[in-house]
This record gives structure tokens, sequence and C-alpha cells, in this order.
């Protein structure tokens, strides 16, 4: 019972499906249910590029696709990495970044980072075959929660208020390993050897994302933890289509 309300407390905390429960699931058993939810939501967006991708051009079948992972999560994680560019590079003292990352509204350094997400998404996606880009986007939505986890066990948090501090500090060493476990297995599933230079990648992207808010910040924030989700699962795509261009995913061989 305790594993299955950490799930459905995981889907209610990333996405917008509606999800009922009695009672509170306990942070620290939600987030290791992060990359599963990651990889349904993966899924979701694969299966659309997969299948409008054999009716429609590739380009359409890759915004469709890409909106669909937003439109599930409600753009939870692309409002993280707006806010975190929009702090780090439009604030001079820590007080004034903190206080940027506080303000719902977004900057010209936020949205130029929330556009260059979504436009390397789609490029990347409509340049994969069908078989590719459900693969490569189950692996970047599962290796970019799988990332956010992992900051979280080894990253101090900025501030003690907000829920990605709470979350944060419920996560100590032995599950933080356990979620990144959890994604390069899903990972591995979906593209096969390819997880090796994926997992680099986001784990290059997540420890940038890390090292910039230490400087910035002091430490990680929920949403420097969606910049990481971001910016993971855009590298992990951005190898995929490296990784295409020479051979498919290895259950489409």
């Amino acid at each position: 019972m305790k594993d299955r309300s950490g799930f459905f407390g995981a889907v209610q905390f990333l996405t917008r499906v509606p999800v009922r429960r009695d009672t509170a699931a306990d942070t620290s058993s939600v987030v290791v249910w992060f990359p599963v939810v990651g990889a349904l939501v993966g899924a979701a967006a694969g299966g659309v590029a997969a299948g409008l991708g054999e009716l429609v051009p590739a380009a359409v079948a890759a915004v469709m696709a890409v909106l669909t992972g937003v439109v599930i999560t409600g753009a939870f994680h692309e409002d993280g990495l707006a806010d975190t560019a929009d702090a780090i590079a439009g604030g001079w003292t820590l007080e004034r970044r903190l206080e940027i990352l506080k303000d719902p509204r977004h900057g010209t350094y936020g949205v130029a980072a929330l556009c260059a997400s979504i436009v390397l998404r789609v490029v990347a996606v409509a340049s994969l075959s069908p078989a590719a880009a459900f693969g490569g986007l189950v692996a970047a939505h599962t290796l970019g929660r799988g990332a956010a986890v992992a900051t979280m066990g080894v990253v101090p948090v900025a501030r003690r208020d907000g829920l990605g501090a709470e979350f944060a500090r419920s996560v100590g060493a032995g599950r933080a390993a356990t979620a990144a476990a959890v994604a390069v297995a899903i990972a591995a599933l979906a593209s096969g050897w390819w997880l090796g230079p994926l997992a680099l990648a986001a784990a290059v992207g997540a420890a940038t994302v890390a090292v910039l808010a230490r400087r910035a910040f002091g430490g990680i924030t929920g949403d420097v933890l969606g910049a990481v989700e971001q910016v993971a699962e855009c590298l992990v795509l951005v190898v995929v289509t490296g990784l295409a261009a020479r051979s498919d995913v290895w259950w489409a061989e």
C-alpha cells in the first residue's frame, strides 16, 4: 500500500493527471517513483510521435509529441527552467536571485530558455524515426527525472522553505541511488546499448545546472530541479539524434 501511495503521489506531484488519495504520501517514498512517472510521460509523448509520424509530416508529429508532454505535466519543469534562467542571468546578488525565483512572471532570459528547450526538443524528435522517437522520449523523460532525484541527494538546498526543499531533505543517498538505478533500468529497456551515452548526457546536464545553482543560490530549489530535468532531457535527445543517425534502437533493428 505504501509503494502504491508513493506512485500515485508522484503522479499527482509531477503531472496534471487527476489523482485522488485518502492520505498524503510520504515524500521520501514519492521521489523514488519519479523516473517511473517520467517513463509514462515519455511513453505518451513517444506514442504520439510514433503514431502521428506515420500519418503526418515528421515536424508536425514532433510538435504534437512535445506538446503532449507539456500538457500532461502542466509545463511543470519548463516553469522551473525559466525561473532558474531568469534568476541566474538577471540577479546580481543572492537576495535578488532568490527574489526572482519566487516571482511567477518570466523575463527575457526565462522566455529564451523556455523557447530554446521546446524548439530543441521538437527539432530533435522530428529528425528521428518513429521507433527512435519513442525510445528516445521514454529515455529522455526517465533520465531527466532520475537526474533531478540524484541531484536532490547530493546537493544542499538553497533555502529551507518550499516543496523543492521539502523533497530534497527527504532524499538520502540511498533513495537517490535507488531512483537513479530505476531510471537507468527503464532507459536501458527503452534504448539498449544507447544507455551509456544517454546516461552520461543526463549526468553532465544535471552536474552543470547543479554547479551553476551552487554558485548562484548556494544550493538547489524546486525551480532548479525543474531546470535539471529540462537540461538533462534536452541533452539526452540531442545524443539520441546522433546515435539514431548510425543505428536504430535495439528492439527495432
